[in-house]
């Protein structure tokens, strides 16, 4: 379970996110919501999941997330480059995260 809230936290992270840029282009109630919704969410199922999962990978997790997602939302949607080294440096940080999990004690 405390890892279905970490993704999910990961995700609203993404939802935040969206709402910043949004915010960016126009500021009406919906962005806000979006906004603040977003990292609320993501906050408390953050701090849901930190009860099960060490600090170090909780937060290497939902951070790889948003990471991720951000910058996979910003390619499919907002026209950013889609170079393969972003690819891969996208790879690199998903490969990282991945590591230290199977090597955590």
């Amino acid at each position: 379970m405390a890892w279905i809230a970490l993704v999910c936290a990961g995700l609203f992270e993404v939802v935040g996110v969206l709402g910043m840029n949004r915010l960016n282009e126009r500021k009406d109630a919906w962005s806000w919501l979006l906004l603040a919704g977003g990292f609320a969410a993501s906050f408390l199922l953050l701090s849901i999941a930190m009860k099960s999962i060490t600090m170090g990978t909780a937060y290497a997790v939902w951070t790889a997330i948003g990471t991720v997602g951000g910058t996979l939302v910003g390619m499919l949607f907002y026209g950013e480059s889609r170079r393969p080294s972003r690819i891969f440096f996208l790879s690199v940080v998903v490969a990282a995260v991945v590591g230290l999990k199977v090597l955590e004690r």
